[in-house]
């Protein structure tokens, strides 16, 4: 029990949608009545799980139900989960940015949060000023803070910008100094948000390399939140699966990670969803095929084989700068490739009314690593209008083939297969 320095027992959130508090002056005296005579809130018997994909018939809806899990010192806590999971609001519960209708969290030490761009951030205060004063809130004196002071603005890359207001960086300026702030002034328990996607690559490799010395040189305890399943594994010890506010998985980092893309490959296995917006394009029909057979939804393909597109759209309205492109996803919703008309120089300048437009598509040698892949379609003009999507247009299995010679498994962690051409010279020595 030593070891233990997070304990979150029977945690649950609910919200009024649509309202501030429980809405009306009648339901906050109903629920003070109950409570001064010790008596269990009623409002916590109703409320509907926190499913954003359907309709609801109650105002209540639980963010979170009944979430239970210990965290160890120096251990890296990943929370999955899909958006609007509850994930965001767990972390503010456990920073104490709001509270849980019920349910109790014990923590030994200090925590620093970072959930947002600017999170507890002054903006019309300079820099410098805010790691004073995230330093203050944290507990920390100002000679601690001082000694901390050179490596925070080093780490952070803002040295010409620290005694700059900071309503005046960019995002990320703002997230670099935000979370240089938050690793050296040395919390007990560090929870980190999405927000370290708006970094640029080069400071994502070097935050993540941060939290790994936290964690496993420092001994103290992170908990991330991330859609990069690739930084996740790298990073974290063991996590936990959110689906609709509750814990639907607990475990090894990789075991949560497979049950994560278990989940999501269910949802990209739907039907596909068309959506028309602006009127400006009919689209008439999508086929996808190999070897002139048409691939349904869940199909089996193999490492090696080509896909041909075909589509057909009738213009409604004059266009000018059409812009087709196709995203291909794994089942950690990564970016796996994206295509667009480009890329062979086939360019639509101008389109006007009454047109229709046939498009073949045909792709090279599909040279993912074994495993699950859906695809997604957007038309519109540039990258500013959007006229049609399709999203789930068709969802296939990669298998490992004899297009490749290696007898071993391409590992999961990988995302591209590259062909290569092997020689060797072996000489005898006396």
């Amino acid at each position: 029990m030593k070891d233990i320095i997070l304990k979150v027992e029977k945690i649950s959130k609910q919200y009024r949608l649509g309202q501030v508090g429980t809405g009306t002056i009648s339901h906050d005296l109903n629920r003070w009545w109950y409570k001064i005579r010790g008596k269990e809130d009623p409002y916590l018997k109703i409320g509907e799980t926190n499913d954003r994909s359907i309709k609801g018939t109650s105002d209540y809806v639980w963010a979170l139900q009944n979430i239970n899990f210990e965290v160890k010192r120096g251990e890296v806590l990943a929370i999955i989960g899909k958006n609007g999971a509850g994930k965001s609001t767990l972390l503010k519960i456990l920073s104490k940015v709001t509270a849980p209708t019920i349910g109790n969290i014990n923590s030994r030490g200090r925590i620093a949060s970072l959930l947002e761009v600017g999170t507890g951030f002054n903006g019309e205060m300079t820099g410098r000023e805010n790691i004073f004063l995230n330093g203050a809130i944290l507990g920390m004196t100002k000679k601690e803070i001082t000694l901390k002071l050179n490596e925070i603005i080093e780490f952070s890359g803002c040295e010409r910008y620290i005694d700059t207001p900071v309503k005046r960086y960019s995002s990320g300026m703002t997230v670099r100094l935000a979370f240089a702030v938050a690793a050296f002034l040395e919390p007990e328990i560090l929870v980190i948000d999405e927000v370290l996607a708006v970094g640029d690559a080069e400071f994502q490799k070097k935050a993540i390399g941060k939290m790994k010395d936290i964690a496993k040189g420092e001994g103290r305890t992170v908990l991330f939140v991330s859609h990069n399943m690739a930084a996740v594994q790298r990073l974290c010890t063991r996590g936990i699966v959110l689906e609709h506010g509750k814990v639907v998985f607990e475990g090894e980092i990789s075991e949560s990670i497979d049950f994560y893309s278990k989940i999501t490959t269910e949802e990209l296995l739907s039907e596909c969803i068309h959506k028309s917006r602006l009127n400006r394009i009919e689209f008439n029909y999508f086929k996808v095929t190999r070897n002139s057979i048409p691939i349904l939804q869940g199909q089996i393909i193999e490492l090696g084989d080509k896909l041909e597109f075909e589509m057909n759209f009738k213009i409604l309205d004059r266009v000018t700068d059409l812009s087709i492109a196709m995203d291909v996803l794994n089942t950690n919703h990564e970016l796996v490739t994206h295509i667009t008309n480009e890329d062979d120089g086939l360019l639509f300048e101008k389109l006007e009314k009454g047109q229709e437009i046939a498009i073949c598509v045909n792709t090279d040698h599909l040279l993912f690593v074994p495993g699950f892949y859906t695809i997604n379609l957007w038309i519109g003009t540039g990258q500013v209008d959007t006229f049609y999507t399709i999203k789930n247009l068709v969802g296939f299995y990669l298998e490992q083939s004899d297009f490749t010679k290696r007898t071993k498994l391409l590992p999961k962690h990988s995302k591209m297969y590259l062909p290569t051409k092997w020689n060797s010279k072996v000489t005898e020595n006396d």
